[in-house]
């Protein structure tokens, strides 16, 4: 269960991890609550069913959604971001048949500040297991509900399938003799496109001319954030920047304008963490990246790539010392960033412990068939 299927990080990794189930023998569908069809086409390739139960009022959305969770006969229930999570958790009160799983996808410090995140948390009572795919992540968690038995919270990080995820066999850096930096995010407040922008105005002329930043993430049906893409695009032409930053839809293809970039970025001012940041060391791209979620923990090898959200002139300095690395730097941190990725985001693994969680334990190639 999640709110939709729209171009997100968490709705990336649920429909990762239900192709996965799916592929493991067993039956998955989804319920959503919002008709943003981004991955729909490929979940219902696979065989696996969507209900989408829209409901403009709340009280009689979290009742309708209680009332298809409840008749649905379901072994499992597996929820990812807060609200999806909380009805989750309120269909199964006072009494329930399947195991519930939550996931933690965002480290939003709002969480510490407003009464409603904090009361969706206190909520996780009522659910089997709590996963978070960050450290950083689950420390919001429990800073907000020390009471959450310790046995009940789990850290999984993101799944990646490294058959898909690899460096290209030949590739060559500064084709165009600029350092081409890929951003997938949504085009958002918080994705923090704005710091970018001063960051980059910020920057030596001359470094400003070996630098071409391509930003994948605008929607055409992207709920409350139209008016910000329209400022940020106009604030792009007023600051005479349209050559260094393009801004293109979402796409299914990222892997391949990942294995096609010199490098990757992501200037967020929080994140659970991050997707794009973890296909792109599967790939073997160096990363520039804010502080943010346990970042600082797998770049922690070249410091310098990393940065502080609040300061554009932070990002401009690890922005200036990632266009004057050499291609044979850019190579090493590329190679290091893979090692790193292969020893913790493991598809195989990942999904295994996902599947004990839900399953009394038990991967489902172990279970018996009596």
């Amino acid at each position: 269960m999640i709110d939709s299927l729209c171009f997100g990080g968490a709705q990336r990794q649920l429909v990762e991890l239900a192709l996965s189930f799916k592929a493991k023998g067993n039956v998955v569908s989804f319920l959503t609550y919002h008709n943003i069809p981004f991955f729909l086409s490929i979940v219902e390739k696979e065989g696996i069913t969507v209900s989408c139960l829209e409901e403009p009022n709340y009280m009689k959305r979290l009742l309708k959604l209680r009332r298809f969770i409840r008749r649905g006969n379901y072994n499992a229930v597996l929820s990812f971001l807060e609200g999806a999570s909380f009805i989750s958790e309120f269909a199964g009160i006072p009494h329930r048949k399947w195991k519930l799983v939550v996931g933690e996808r965002s480290a939003n410090p709002e969480i510490l500040k407003s009464f409603k995140l904090r009361f969706y948390r206190w909520f996780h009572f009522f659910a089997d297991s709590i996963v978070a795919n960050s450290e950083t992540n689950m420390q919001f968690v429990l800073s907000v509900n020390p009471l959450l038995p310790k046995s009940k919270c789990h850290i999984i990080y993101n799944t990646l399938d490294f058959r898909d995820f690899k460096p290209l066999g030949s590739f060559v850096y500064r084709r165009e003799d600029k350092i081409s930096l890929l951003i997938a995010a949504r085009v958002q407040y918080e994705k923090n496109i704005t710091g970018l922008i001063k960051a980059l105005l910020l920057l030596p002329e001359e470094d400003r001319s070996k630098i071409k930043v391509e930003w994948y993430g605008e929607l055409e049906k992207q709920p409350g954030s139209n008016g910000f893409l329209t400022d940020c695009l106009a604030e792009i032409r007023k600051s005479g920047l349209p050559d260094l930053i393009t801004i293109h839809k979402a796409t299914h293809d990222i892997k391949r304008i990942i294995q096609e970039s010199d490098a990757v970025g992501l200037f967020s001012f929080y994140e659970g963490f991050p997707n794009i940041i973890c296909e792109a060391m599967a790939c073997g791209k160096p990363v520039v990246c804010t502080k943010v979620s346990d970042m600082s923990r797998f770049l922690a090898h070249d410091p310098n790539l990393l940065c502080d959200p609040m300061d554009p002139h932070s990002i401009q300095e690890a922005l200036c010392y990632l266009i004057r690395l050499d291609n044979h730097q850019l190579k090493r941190i590329g190679e290091e960033n893979r090692r790193i990725a292969l020893s913790h985001f493991d598809k195989e693994i990942i999904v295994t412990k996902y599947l004990r969680l839900l399953g009394d334990g038990i991967p489902v190639e172990e279970q018996s068939t009596d």
